[in-house]
Order: structure tokens, then sequence, then C-alpha cells
């Protein structure tokens, strides 16, 4: 009987349940998102403008760091400084952009990148120009720390870039920025060769600073244009054509702050803004409905680095980090030592051996001086250049074998070029090796930075690269006291612990649990057991009503 009274009640309610007329729904309104409207737009005049200005920063920050290969030898001689005395220069610009990388990192994420870019173009170029002045050794170190301080803030740019940028051409654009880089390297250096033999190295760092302090009134004056052109036009401004005015306000816009910072902070209309100039720059078209972003509470926090999701991601890009700024600057600063001392090839003890007979011990100087040739500048510039020479295999490199793969293809190749320089060559062999372990450090510096500016979400973007940058600098504060103090001593143990670093990095390269070719960038950090659990939980209320019905 319960049988009986059970079934026909169950069967009428489902048939009532299902023949019941639906009630109206409302028509759902178009939506789209930031990352729907980047990839639609495409690439265009708009990246192109990018591409150049926000490039621009990367030739202020060469010129700035680059001089740690062309001052030292001069300073040394100046002040009479030893061995670790001129290493612990450049560990201190490394230290002060280690400190304030994580501190740029944290206040983009909150407060937007353009701020913090133009910030560090103007700390960078005013300490820049008060070294010109240091009176002593002390003031020289504590000024160029201010000085890294300011150009760790630089990286903003990059962000700025990868945000903007479609995903099919990110593994194209990123790596053709190193060629900014090249040309603030090679003008240093170049400057280098005619400015120290002539008005002497205080004077280079007057001109070196001008890069920094020319992109800090180009911002600000875009910057002033843009607040003016976007209030209604008024007094003798508004005299003029409106043709004219539509296509003068988009030159401020060149430089326009992130439409994913902005809709990660609410600000859907200013983002909404800027995605229709950028599409009328490219001659494109955006999508038509509603801008829809979350907004989020929380955003920019350490311990997001460190959740679950992304922690052994975030551990093994550290190491990758330092190890490739170990090696690189290792290879600058080796460089510099090869060239200054001659250590190769025991050349450096035949040249004590001479230089020691029929000289008294009182007269002896503890510390080497020896300035550059013109023709060790040659070697620096040919050398420098191959930072560009394995970008027609690195690119293709890492949009077809992937990130991972590629990294830890290179960063193999670096630790068995740093035991090749060890082998016993001529002038034009070991140029040779310097070219190609520049070409291949780049290599692995382009792959890094496009790998960390796609695995993190945008909320944590410039925390993960700021962190990143800053710790990795460690690296590049262990190096100097590698090339210019171990190298003196064993030439052969500090290759072999150079190339070492280079096989681990290597091995996490190849291990990480992330690949990130042809991945749209994420826009927020979504734990997938959450979202798992949540859709459990509907799916046994929906069970549960069913049930009593």
């Amino acid at each position: 009987m319960a049988a009986k009274r059970t079934e026909p009640v169950t069967i009428i309610s489902l048939r009532e349940l299902n023949l019941g007329t639906p009630e109206p729904q409302p028509k759902e309104s178009k939506t789209f998102t930031v990352e729907d409207a980047v990839e639609t737009i495409g690439s265009g005049c708009f990246h192109v403008a990018l591409f150049l200005i926000v490039g621009s920063t990367g030739v202020a920050e060469a010129m700035e760091i680059m001089l740690i290969a062309v001052v030292p030898p001069v300073i040394r001689c100046e002040w009479q400084l030893e061995n670790w005395q001129v290493a612990l220069v450049t560990t201190m610009v490394f230290f002060g952009y280690m400190v304030f990388s994580i501190l740029f990192g944290l206040l983009a994420d909150r407060y937007g990148r353009w701020k913090i870019l133009l910030i560090s173009f103007l700390w960078g170029a005013h300490f820049s120009l008060l070294t010109s002045f240091s009176p002593s050794y002390i003031w020289f170190v504590f000024l160029r720390t201010m000085v890294g301080c300011g150009v760790s803030g630089h990286a903003q740019g990059l962000i700025r870039k990868t945000e903007f940028l479609p995903t099919k051409y990110r593994g194209y654009m990123l790596p053709l920025s190193q060629v900014f880089w090249l040309a603030g390297s090679l003008l240093v250096i170049g400057l280098a060769s005619v400015v120290i033999p002539t008005i002497g190295w205080r004077w280079l760092i007057r001109i070196t600073s001008i890069p920094g302090v020319v992109l800090t009134v180009a911002f600000m004056v875009t910057k002033l244009m843009g607040s003016l052109l976007a209030s209604p036009p008024a007094g003798p401004v508004a005299l003029l054509p409106h043709r004219y005015l539509s296509h003068v306000h988009l030159s401020p816009y060149f430089i326009p702050e992130s439409a994913r910072f902005n809709v990660s902070t609410g600000n859907t209309q200013a983002a909404l803004v800027t995605l229709e100039r950028i599409a009328k720059m490219n001659r494109s078209v955006l999508l038509e409905g509603k801008l829809v972003e979350p907004i989020l509470e929380k955003r920019g926090r350490f311990t997001d680095l460190l959740d679950a999701k992304y922690l052994w991601t975030t551990l093994q890009i550290w190491v990758v980090w330092l190890g490739i700024y170990f090696a690189y600057y290792g290879v600058i600063l080796a460089s510099a030592e090869l060239l200054e001392r001659d250590l190769v090839c025991g050349s450096r003890l035949e040249l004590e051996v001479v230089v020691t007979v029929g000289v008294s011990e009182e007269s002896q100087s503890p510390c080497h001086c020896q300035v550059f040739a013109p023709s060790d500048y040659q070697t620096m510039i040919i050398s420098t250049i191959g930072e560009i020479a394995l970008n027609p295999l690195n690119i293709p490199g890492i949009n077809f074998l992937g990130r991972q793969l590629s990294l830890s293809i290179t960063m193999g190749c670096t630790a068995l070029f740093f035991l090749l320089l060890n082998i016993c060559t001529s002038s034009a062999g070991l140029i040779g090796f310097l070219f190609m372990l520049r070409a291949l450090v780049a290599s692995n510096f382009n792959t890094i930075y496009i790998y960390t500016a796609e695995v993190y979400p945008t909320t944590m973007r410039a925390l993960g690269m700021g962190t990143s940058g800053s710790l990795c600098r460690i690296g590049a504060m262990v190096a100097p006291f590698i090339s210019q103090v171990l190298m003196s001593a064993s030439f052969l143990g500090a290759l072999c612990l150079f190339s070492s670093v280079c096989v681990v990095c290597a091995i996490s390269a190849f291990t990480l649990p992330i690949e990130t070719k042809g991945r749209a960038l994420q826009q927020l950090n979504i734990d997938l057991k959450t979202c798992v659990y949540q859709r459990r939980k509907i799916y046994f209320h929906l069970h549960e009503e069913l049930w009593h019905i």
C-alpha cells in the first residue's frame, strides 16, 4: 500500500514539475572581459607605440646597471681599492634593487603601474646625478645603492606591456624588448671608451642619467596632457577643430594605466575607455556588451605566492631567477676582469713575475690598477652584441618548444660554455666564448621574464615579478665576489661554481609545474578545490530539494 501511494504521488509530482509552464527569464545582456577585448582588438599601432615608449625604460635601466662593468677599474685606481671593495659596489647596487623591488611590486598592485614607473624614473635619475659628485668611496657606494632602489621600479614597464599584448604575440614581442637593453649597454660602453679617457668617469655618470630625466619629463607631460584633454575643452582649446582634438586626445594614452589593473580595482569605466582608445588606434572594433570583472577585496598578498596552487611554481621560479642573475652579471663582471687582469691560461702569473722583478716591496701597491685599453672596449662591445644573437632561435623555441623546455636547454648550454672559458685559446676564441655566453644568458633572461609575467594572475602579477626580481638580486649580489675576488684566486673554481648553478636552474626550469605557452593571462587566483566544493554543495542541495518534492 505504501508503495502504491508513493509511486503515483511521485509520478504526478514529477509530471507537474516537468509540464508546468516555466516562468519567463530575463534576457541576459552580452558581456566580455579584458582578456576577451585584448584578444579581439589584436596587435596594431598602439602596441608598436607602447613597445617603443616602454622599451625606452630598458635603455635607461641598462645604462645605469652596466656602469658596473666600466667604472670599477677607474675608481679602483682613484681611491686605491682592493678587490672586495670593488665587488661591494656592485653588491650594494643590487641590495637596493632587491629591497625596493618587493616594495614597488606591492605598491604597483595597489596603486597602479604608471605611478610606480614614474617614481622609479625620478628616483633613479636624481641619485645617479648625485653619484657623479661623490667625494669618497663611502658616498659612492651609498648613492649607487639608492640608484639600485630606483631602477628596481622599471620592471613595471614590462608588466604593463605584457598585460596589453594578445596571447599569440607575447612570445614574439617580449624577447624583442631585449633590443632596448642591448642599446643601453652598447651606448654606455661606447660612451665610456670616449668619455673616461678624456673628461673622466664623473661625466660619464652624468651623461647616463639623462635618459632617466627625459623619461620623467615625458611621462609627466603626457599625464598632464591626458588630464587636461579628459575634461571638456574650455578657453582657447575650445576654439580648436574637433577633428584635431580627437587626434591629440590619443597621444597621452600611448602609456595608459593597465586595463587589467583598473578592472581588478573596480574602475571598469577607466578600463573601458582605455580599451576603446586602443581599438581605435589599431583600427579595430571593441566587443559589444558590458565589460565585467569581479572586484577583489584582497590584492597583492605575499602569502598568495606561497599558496598551495603556486607554492612549487614560486619556489622554482625564485631558484631560476637567482641562478640567471648570478650567471648574467657573473659573465659581465668576469669579462671585465678577464680583460683588465688577463686571467686566462695562467698569463696573470707570468705578468706578476715580470712586474715583480726589479721592484722593491715598499713600492708595490696592494691594489691592482689598470684601466681598459681601446681594444678591451671593442671586445666588450662585440660580446654585448651577442645578447640578441640567439633571438632568431630563442623566439621560435619559446613559442613552439614551450617556455620550460626552451629555458632548460639554454641554461644547460650556459653551464657548458662557462667551463669552456677555461680552455687556452686565442683572443678571438675568448671573444667567441664570451659572445656565446652573453647570448645564452640573455635568452634565459627573456624566457623567465615571459614565464613569470604569464604564470601569475593580475591580482598578484606585479608582486610576483617584484618578488622574483628582488630575490634574484641575491645572485647578482654574490656574483661580484665570485667574478672579482674568487676568480683572481682560483679561475677554474669560479667557473665550476657558475656552471653548477646553471645546471641546477636547468633542472628546476624543466620541472616547473605549469607551462604557459598559449595560455591566456589569468585575472583571478581561483582555487580549484574551492570550486569543486561549491559545485558539490549546490548539487547536494538540489538533490535534497528534489527528494522532498
